[in-house]
């Protein structure tokens, strides 16, 4: 089936199978790996992408269903120049990742709702919700809870 989709800014037609789940396509078709399987039944987080500024699990989306939308993975969160995103620079300061396996999950979760709801980074209740909606072997959560907390004061506030 022929899909047109925008990924990471950039219009994409691509030929898929009905039954392909979005991780797959992304990390195969697209070549973006930085899109992670872990459990692939939507419990880890790993492959968590935005669709349409939506947190995904990718592992249980068909690819189809992107179609004419727009998907957004770890490799689109950089700026136009490849400055790093201010989550990028929060996980990186509080040192939120060990083996890193996680981190493209949690960072697309966190972007997600911050770019939603900039004021969900200033509230505690809402950022351990955040963090606790991924899994993580490595950090114990607690990085990841502050570098979330970090990027939240960098993001623009909206005018009022």
């Amino acid at each position: 089936m022929r899909i047109t989709v925008t990924v990471n800014g950039e219009e994409r037609e691509l030929d898929v199978e009905p039954r392909r789940v979005l991780a797959d396509v992304l990390r195969e078709d697209c070549r973006l790996t930085g899109t992670h399987l872990g459990c692939e039944h939507g419990v880890c987080g790993a492959c968590t992408v935005l669709v349409d500024g939506v947190a995904v699990r990718s592992c249980l989306m068909l690819a189809v269903q992107c179609d004419g939308g727009s998907v957004r993975t770890v490799e689109g969160l950089s700026g136009p120049g490849g400055e790093p995103h201010p989550l990028q620079r929060a996980f990186s300061a509080e040192h939120a990742l060990q083996c890193g396996f996680c981190t493209p999950g949690f960072l697309m979760v966190a972007a997600g709702a911050l770019e939603a709801d900039p004021a969900a980074g200033r509230d505690p209740e809402r950022v351990a919700a955040l963090a606790e909606s991924n899994l993580c072997r490595c950090t114990g959560y607690e990085p990841i809870r502050r570098a979330i907390a970090r990027a939240a004061g960098e993001w623009p506030r909206p005018s009022s």
